[in-house]
């Protein structure tokens, strides 16, 4: 499975959902690659409502599309080989343990390029709670510390944040400051 085959995962399902008229957001690697921070990802994560999962199912199941496994909420395009993973609006980053950031509803999302990506800003703080909450989800503090050297983003961006999130954002954005040692 290569990068072309995770463009191909993601236009077909933006295809689908946006047929189907089920509000989405593209999350994760797929929406920092599409505001300027290129990093690599093996599948497409995508923020649904309980309801937008279940007429994604209904659309979906059987025609390019199966669960990983009976009864979750993850898909697999079988004709790419690509792990949809499902956020549920309303359900908590990281631990899944409930804090003061949850996935929004999908509705916030901003279209560009055909396809609707959560806010920058949202996008941010999912990733610092989820980094914060989650040993195992390290890469997530790394992501945003990358999109605050690739975009420029300055220190008042924390303004935007959660007040739960802005001091790591604050830690983060003074180490990317930082020059590289090469």
């Amino acid at each position: 499975m290569g990068d072309a085959d995770v463009h191909h995962a993601i236009r077909k399902l933006v295809a689908l959902l946006d047929g189907a008229q089920i509000s989405y957001a593209i999350a994760g690697a797929m929406a920092l690659n599409h505001y300027g921070y290129r990093r690599a990802t093996v599948d497409v994560d995508v923020l649904l409502t309980r309801e937008g999962l279940a007429a994604l199912k209904r659309h979906a199941l059987g025609l390019g599309y199966v669960e990983k496994f009976p009864g979750s909420r993850g898909l697999r395009d079988t004709e790419n080989n690509v792990a949809i993973d499902v956020l549920i609006a309303g359900d908590y980053p990281g631990d899944g343990q409930p804090k003061a950031v949850a996935f929004p509803d999908p509705a916030v999302a901003i279209r560009t390029g055909g396809i609707a990506l959560l806010p920058l800003p949202k996008l941010v703080e999912l990733k610092l709670a989820s980094g914060l909450s989650a040993p195992h989800r390290l890469k997530d503090l790394a992501d945003v510390l990358e999109l605050v050297r690739a975009l420029g983003l300055g220190a008042d961006f924390a303004g935007q944040l959660d007040p739960s999130v802005r001091a790591k954002f604050d830690e983060l954005w003074q180490a990317a400051q930082g020059a590289d040692e090469e």
